[in-house]
């Protein structure tokens, strides 16, 4: 056989050199990475596993960042742009059930992290904390138990942390406070106990915590600096004492749920200036007692109050039927007296809800706001002291 020239020998061994560090470019993935996503995989029960999911293409003959995913990993995780490290597992709801590894932890570019509808059970491990990078953590709707790690305070990244729907228990760690860059919190529907944290994140939009067995008053330290809240849900819990003044005043408040609580007393004052962004409240199912505050027809974007289910009484205040932002309105099941005002009759009236089951005189059978009807008078005379 002729011997071949030098110069086809220099070709192939370019074109041998090309082939060889393109092969190298398809399988960059982090070893660590490889090896926390393997033990994450095996810590979910095989069963769980459909064959069509995101898990079920997890297969680790192939390297998981390789580019392009046309059989295996072809979704559920994403990589950084050079295909070396995992930044992101996103699982699809497919009803995996398993534990989560304490060796996620070595996932050191994690930015995102969501479980989110599927079955996971047992603790969240506290190695979470070595995610330093991470933004967003949702464990939503499954069955993880045990506490909320209070080393998840070391996540000075993140920004949202939904751990509703499970079984958590126990209390909200105080250092959660530190998280300086969390926009929103959902502990809903849980099983957590004990008062709010002493100081709540300082950055907070969005605090949900429906739904738990939270007991105590707010507190006006776990409040303090929150100039950016809008959002607050805290029904269905049993929180006690005064909502006092100050709470009403927090600067970029917009919706509050308290309903199915036991507070028993409301302290409303007028916004400074007039200016709030107050938009809805419900303290329905409490135990609020005295009159029904004037002050809240002071908010000027106000369009949804509900105080049903208390035990307000006197008469209701003139201001609410003039107030023409107020679109919502259910006082149903107090024990207000005397005549309900004219305006919410008026034919250009705007306002819906209920002024059912009080202690009212002349609320029209013909306008729906009085269904249902009122009270028998025995227990109108009896809560009046009258027998």
């Amino acid at each position: 056989m002729q011997a071949l020239s030098i110069p086809l020998l220099l070709l192939l061994l370019h074109l041998s050199l090309f082939y060889t560090n393109s092969v190298q470019v398809q399988a960059l993935t982090s070893p660590t990475d490889i090896s926390a996503l393997k033990a994450f995989k095996s810590s979910i029960k095989p069963s769980s596993i459909p064959s069509w999911s995101c898990l079920g293409s997890w297969n680790f003959t192939t390297d998981p960042c390789a580019i392009p995913r046309r059989t295996y990993f072809i979704c559920g995780l994403t990589c950084t742009s050079d295909s070396t490290r995992v930044t992101q597992i996103v699982l699809d709801p497919a009803s995996y059930s398993g534990t989560l590894t304490p060796l996620i932890s070595q996932l050191s570019y994690l930015t995102f992290l969501d479980l989110s509808d599927n079955s996971f059970f047992g603790p969240i491990p506290s190695s979470i904390s070595y995610l330093s990078k991470l933004q967003t953590l949702s464990l939503r709707s499954n069955s993880f138990s045990g506490s909320v790690p209070a080393s998840i305070s070391n996540l000075k990244s993140l920004e949202s942390l939904d751990l509703s729907h499970n079984s958590l228990t126990g209390f909200l760690p105080n250092s959660i406070n530190s998280l300086s860059n969390l926009r929103r919190l959902d502990l809903s529907y849980n099983k957590l106990t004990g008062s709010l944290p002493n100081k709540l994140p300082p950055n907070l939009l969005e605090l949900a915590l429906k739904r738990n067995s939270l007991s105590g008053s707010l507190s006006k330290s776990s409040f303090a600096g929150l100039t950016q809240l809008e959002v607050v849900e805290l029904s269905e819990n049993s929180l006690t004492g005064t909502l006092q003044p100050w709470f009403f005043l927090l600067p970029s408040l917009q919706q509050v749920d308290l309903a199915n609580n036991s507070f028993t007393r409301v302290d409303v004052w007028k916004p400074s200036g007039g200016n709030s962004n107050l938009v809805a409240v419900d303290l329905g199912f409490n135990r609020i007692e005295g009159y029904l505050p004037v002050n809240f027809v002071s908010y000027p974007l106000l369009a949804s109050l509900t105080l049903r289910y208390n035990r307000l009484r006197g008469t209701i205040p003139l201001e609410y039927s003039k107030n023409k932002f107020l679109r919502r309105l259910f006082l149903d099941g107090n024990f207000f007296i005397g005549k309900p005002p004219a305006g919410f009759f008026a034919t250009d009236t705007s306002v819906s809800g209920s002024l059912g089951y009080n202690c009212l005189q002349g609320c029209p059978a013909s306008s729906q706001l009085c269904v249902p009807s009122q009270k028998p008078n025995a227990i109108c005379k009896q809560a009046y002291g009258h027998s």
